[in-house]
């Protein structure tokens, strides 16, 4: 959310709908979620197959009229505490009691953005932008010795007092940054940055210089800057390079036919400089340290990127679309295989899913990735809801739902509420759930000719997962606690195997991998999708559910021979299987659980 809608402005010019993708019909109004009634604690509310499970509203210290200076933004989570950033500080909750989150601590830190990480007991921010100061204080910044643009670095050892480390400087400051654990000692981690304002002076932060060549390696414009943190001592925590992933990408949506304009150099009226080139910045990485690749949402560019060695990333893929206008943050299928693109239209702070809005544009495209390591677009999608002229709507930050066998997430969508989406076939993404609140303020006043709509800043800035639950970072009201509610889209099996995953800590654009242990829901919920789609004979399916309550109302040894005979049986039903892949990993999935019954 910043200064982005500039590009909005551009790529709306050059609209141009890509053959063979598949887009959306609009959106009625007949939705449950269109025209719910305003108000800014006590929106009617609606949801389909998830449950509101508590609302906290965001503390006094944090929360004000002055709007984008104090809304809250990203979501980082470890043990029982979520750490929720704001544009004026951060608040740490304690959810051991979801039904009732306590505040440990609650931070009054001006960033301008507080995109947090969380890794240990070190708790990392997001700063940008040029009021931020290194002692957090408000008023701007007097002198420019005093500016913090960058990452900060806080121990939280103590949730309940927060200490603060270090302030990494960096040349464009930091609007997100992702966490890259080294691969080689496990005692440091580097962290992306993704700044998105000019170079700094180097008066004011020695090194930093603008220019207009990406292939210049003493350029600070075109980089990632990459901070190296030794764990044991984070103090020492200091930019030890940039991540070149840009150089030799093409201006998107330039028209082939008329050669890019050469700016001149200064001083020089004869040589022109370098033609324009391609994007200097990412709005959002997302890095898989398990399959050893990243994804950039780099404004005009998706890229695609191999970090096997974190200090030396390449650059294996770049496309663009012009009906995205700002490529923005991006989630990987658990295989690695997919990857979910988003679109930032507007900068988040527009009325961008409206009955007459583009249903190609705000809202999420689906990537597969080739075996040659590049990628292919398929679909888009976007909530299939109207909202409101007063409602900020557009495709935001998400995750993973760790359901075996399917490709889940659930996202944010400001004002659009919490949906969540499944992207199985790339082809054919679809909702399967969503929360949503009528807005903030009230309709414009139709008895005043061109009164424009009232438009407070809010709804749900990412939504996550998180051990069993989805928690929403509400930039205005709070926090959000949601359940998912078994269905017909999803089974009771399922969510109890989705639930089964858990982690000590997750930072959403640091993506880990899923694995699911040995147990009868992960089974049942394999079997759940076969009788579903089809995939499966339904005389088998009935047989294999018998098998399994009765192998399960056994123990020991008694309960090991019987699942190792069913497995074998399932592994015969693949060659008659319509979905041979998925009777494969129920198989394996009951060899898993008959080889933990001892």
């Amino acid at each position: 959310m910043h200064a982005f809608r500039r590009a909005f402005a551009l790529a709306a010019s050059l609209l141009v709908l890509p053959a063979l993708l598949i887009a959306q019909t609009y959106p009625g109004t007949d939705d449950p979620r269109s025209g719910l009634r305003p108000g800014r604690l006590d929106a009617e509310e609606a949801a389909l197959n998830m449950r509101l499970v508590s609302f906290s509203p965001k503390p006094a210290v944090l929360d004000s009229a002055q709007g984008l200076t104090f809304i809250n933004s990203d979501l980082a989570f470890r043990d029982k505490y979520v750490y929720q950033g704001n544009f004026a500080g951060f608040t740490i909750w304690d959810v051991s009691n979801p039904a009732s989150p306590t505040i440990v601590s609650a931070i009054a830190c001006i960033t301008a953005q507080g995109d947090p990480s969380i890794y240990g007991n070190l708790l990392f921010l997001s700063a940008e932008g040029r009021g931020n100061r290194n002692d957090c204080a408000k008023g701007g910044v007097q002198n420019p010795n005093d500016h913090m643009a960058g990452v900060r670095i806080y121990d939280v050892s103590n949730p309940a007092a927060p200490r603060l480390v270090t302030n990494v400087q960096t040349c464009k400051g930091s609007h997100t940054h992702t966490i890259v654990p080294d691969p080689k000692d496990e005692g440091v981690i580097y962290i992306y940055v993704s700044g998105n304002q000019g170079a700094r002076p180097a008066e004011e932060l020695a090194g930093c210089r603008e220019g207009p060549d990406p292939a210049d390696t003493t350029n600070s414009l075109y980089r990632l800057d990459v901070i190296r943190v030794p764990l044991a001592n984070p103090e020492q925590a200091a930019v030890v390079t940039g991540a070149r992933i840009f150089t030799g990408l093409e201006p998107a949506a330039r028209a082939a036919s008329r050669p890019a304009r050469r700016p001149r150099v200064a001083n020089d009226s004869t040589r022109p400089a370098p033609r324009p080139t391609g994007p200097r910045n990412c709005h959002d990485v997302t890095a898989y340290p398990a399959v050893g690749l990243l994804a950039g949402a780099c404004a005009s560019h998706g890229l695609l990127v191999d970090i096997s060695d974190p200090l030396k990333p390449v650059r294996l893929d770049a496309v663009t679309d012009t009906n995205f206008s700002l490529w923005h943050t991006a989630v990987f299928s658990n295989d690695g295989k997919k990857v979910v693109f988003t679109d930032e239209w507007g900068g988040g702070t527009g009325p961008m899913c409206q009955a007459t809005s583009m249903m190609e544009m705000g809202g999420n495209t689906v990537l597969t990735i080739g075996a040659d390591k590049q990628y292919t677009q398929h679909a888009y999608f976007k909530i299939p809801a109207a909202q409101a002229a007063e409602e900020n709507c557009v495709s935001h930050n998400g995750g993973l739902i760790p359901v075996p066998g399917r490709d889940i997430m659930v996202q944010g969508w400001y004002q659009g509420g919490v949906s969540v989406m499944e992207f199985t076939d790339p082809n054919h993404p679809r909702e399967l759930a969503y929360f949503d609140r009528g807005p903030i303020d009230p309709p414009a006043d139709s008895a005043q000719p061109g009164t424009r709509p009232s438009r407070t800043i809010g709804g749900s800035w990412g939504a996550y997962w998180w051990n069993g639950l989805i928690y929403s970072s509400e930039l205005d009201r709070g926090l959000d606690i949601l359940e998912l509610t078994p269905s017909e889209l999803i089974s009771a099996n399922e969510i109890a195997a989705a639930k089964l995953v858990r982690f000590e800590q997750y930072n959403p654009q640091t993506q880990p991998q899923l694995t699911w242990p040995a147990a009868f829901p992960v089974v049942r919920a394999y079997l759940d999708q076969l009788v579903r789609g089809n995939g499966l004979a339904q005389a088998r399916t009935t047989a294999i559910t018998s098998a399994l309550d009765a192998a399960e109302q056994q123990s020991g040894s008694s309960r090991r021979a019987a699942l190792t005979a069913l497995a074998a049986r399932v592994n015969q039903d693949v060659a008659s299987a319509s979905d041979k892949e998925r009777v494969r990993a129920m198989a394996s999935a009951i060899t898993a659980l008959a080889e933990a019954s001892r």
